[in-house]
């Protein structure tokens, strides 16, 4: 296997080696390895060992057939409207990034595509981008400078809409409306971006941001050339926030709206491979070599994804051999299934992802902004039991999880949760009794005429609901009443975004620990969807962000952690596993719990 070292699936914790990263759980692979089909490797084949990434020499093989849970549906993934994870899972091998993000959270330079990405200066703090030459598009047109500061534009928010007076248009939260609708990109916003030439790009912050190397990770870099193109703008360099509303508004409807789907002729590839076709309505979406790729061709001629929904469906397809590789939601019944099938010549793995289930009260509510309320919905919530019905099928080792920022093998966990979280109804009734609540005789408290009753919030998956039920049947015993406010994920997100929940079941990644914490838990940060404010949170996570030392992060990191646990706004259930299952005779496959299954598919090889 050349450079391919088994790591992370057998042998146990898996550690993230930078400050900008958590850790990540044990692995349980139910498949003994006697094929030759290889089990995948948290570290790729192109790892060189010095922080970089080549594509590596890869015999050439027959296509590989991909299930996915839901349709490829955008070339631009990065917009608030279109972000999902299976065009993550098309686009990984699609759209170059200047890193390449290794599944143990290392940032590997992509040397393919990229001479150098370094921090130049820390007072102010300066990244220079340089780009090797000759980089370029599928379509013959070059990978440069213009494409970096494309992304920077648009993430960075500052090309801001103004009203006829000048002034600047915000929504309905107070926040300033940006031409392009992107995803939060903190540090795109802490930054200013220029071409010092074709191949160089420069970065400037107006404040420390440790967590740099995540700018332009994800499918961010776009053709340019194609805006420019389709807009008329001759130069997207020589746009800036401070230009004409006329153009910013018209290089932004083009970046919101025009890559959706698949159009050939403005869709370019700059990675390992092409976009040759995709059905609309939910139709397979295929990928072919792509010739003009600066680095070693990948091992399928094709990657041919087909959106399966159900994930019995898939799990069927793969016994069919209609798919090689599945990645269905979590699911006991289908984990036990795809065990079962290990005789068949069918690999199952199952390990903790980068994502925490979590409770998130929203403290604009008046009832949740008493402390009182949201102890003894702490105390009423039997964690054990969510894991035990909806993990321990899948990962039977896994336990509850008790830190916002840290994952359990992270060696800077501390657990702050458990004497909060003792799952006792009897003590969340004592503790609202002290307070005055009073219960009725339909075993429901009350004081002062308000009934203790809210709902959870959630996208209706049915994990999600059944996750609803048990916690509403253990807090039923402590005299809280609580209903499903199950929705379609479209609302939920909606729900979230404007903050319109009691307390809403989302999973929240702690990776990148620093930037992620920030985000969720600052009072001014971008999915701060609780509406919490405590200054301490603040100050702590304001040193996390602009210190350099990792020791300085982990003990703010920690300290942070502590004051929001106290405050119980966010209550942590457990860290979600993922699982995946594919062929024996595929090798190098390893679910990545940052860009997925995708991530090496140009290592993949088939037996």
């Amino acid at each position: 296997m050349g450079k391919s070292r088994l790591v992370g699936l057998a042998t146990g914790i898996v550690c993230l080696a930078l400050a900008l990263s958590g850790c990540v759980d044990q692995a349980v692979d139910d498949h003994a390895d006697t094929s030759g089909g290889g089990l995948g490797s948290a570290t790729p084949q192109g790892d060189n060992g010095d922080r970089t990434y080549s594509a590596p020499q890869i015999l050439p093989g027959p296509a590989i057939f991909v299930a996915l849970n839901s349709p490829f549906t955008a070339y631009n993934n990065r917009t608030r409207d279109t972000s999902s994870e299976d065009n993550r899972l098309v686009l990984n091998q699609v759209l170059a990034s200047p890193f390449v993000v290794d599944g143990n959270g290392n940032y590997l330079l992509n040397s393919d595509v990229m001479a150098s990405a370094e921090l130049t200066s820390k007072d102010p703090q300066v990244v220079t981008y340089k780009i090797k030459p000759n980089v370029k598009w599928s379509d013959g047109e070059p990978w440069n400078c213009r494409d970096f500061y494309l992304a920077w534009l648009a993430g960075s928010g500052k090309a801001v809409a103004r009203g006829p007076g000048g002034n600047v248009i915000q929504d309905a939260k107070g926040k300033d409306v940006s031409y392009f609708a992107s995803t939060p990109d903190k540090g795109a916003e802490r930054s200013t971006g220029e071409c010092r030439d074709d191949l160089t790009f420069v970065e400037t912050y107006s404040a420390p941001y440790v967590d740099w190397r995540r700018n332009y990770v994800q499918n961010a870099i776009l053709p340019a050339h194609v805006l420019e193109r389709q807009t008329g703008i001759p130069d997207v360099t020589a746009l800036t926030p401070q230009s004409s509303q006329s153009d910013l508004k018209k290089a932004g409807d083009f970046w919101n709206t025009s890559w959706v789907g698949f159009n050939d002729q403005t869709m370019p590839a700059s990675g390992a491979y092409r976009i040759a076709s995709s059905s609309p309505g939910g139709g397979p979406t295929v990928l072919e070599r792509n010739e003009k790729w600066a680095g070693n061709p990948g091992g399928p001629d094709r990657l041919v994804f087909t959106p399966v929904p159900d994930g019995a469906a898939a799990v069927q397809g793969l016994q069919n051999q209609q798919f090689s590789i599945v990645t269905p939601a979590v699911d006991p019944a289908l984990a036990d299934r795809l065990r079962g099938l290990a005789n068949q010549g069918v690999v199952f793995v199952a390990r903790g992802g980068n994502t925490i289930e979590n409770l998130n009260i929203n403290v604009a509510r008046p009832l949740l902004q008493d402390p009182v309320v949201r102890a003894a919905f702490a105390q009423c919530v039997d964690r054990n039991e969510l894991v035990d019905r909806l993990v321990r099928g899948v990962l039977p080792q896994a336990q509850p999880l008790s830190s916002e920022a840290f994952l359990a093998d992270d060696p800077n966990y501390q657990d702050v949760y458990s004497d909060k979280m003792p799952a006792d109804s009897r003590k969340a009734q004592q503790t609202l009794e002290k307070a005055g609540w009073v219960l009725s005789s339909d075993g429901v408290y009350y004081r002062g005429g308000e009934r203790l009753s809210f709902a959870i919030a959630n996208d209706g998956s049915p994990a999600h609901a059944l996750a609803v039920q048990l916690i509403r049947t253990q807090c039923r015993q402590a005299g809280m009443e609580i209903t499903d406010g199950a929705t379609s994920p479209a609302r939920f997100r909606d729900a979230l975004a404007k903050g319109t929940f009691d307390v809403a079941l989302t999973e929240n990644s702690p990776i990148p620990r620093v930037s992620s914490m920030v985000d969720r838990y600052e009072s001014t940060g971008p999915l701060n969807h609780r509406n919490y404010n405590n200054p301490g949170v603040d100050d702590a996570l304001g040193v996390a962000e602009t210190q350099y030392d990792e020791s300085t992060q982990t003990k703010a990191l920690r300290k942070a952690d502590q004051l929001i646990a106290n405050d119980l706004v966010s209550l942590p259930l457990y860290q979600v596993p993922i699982m995946w299952s594919y062929s024996n005779t595929i090798s190098n496959v390893y679910r990545n719990p940052f860009d997925g299954i995708t991530w090496n598919a140009n290592e993949w090889q088939v037996s």
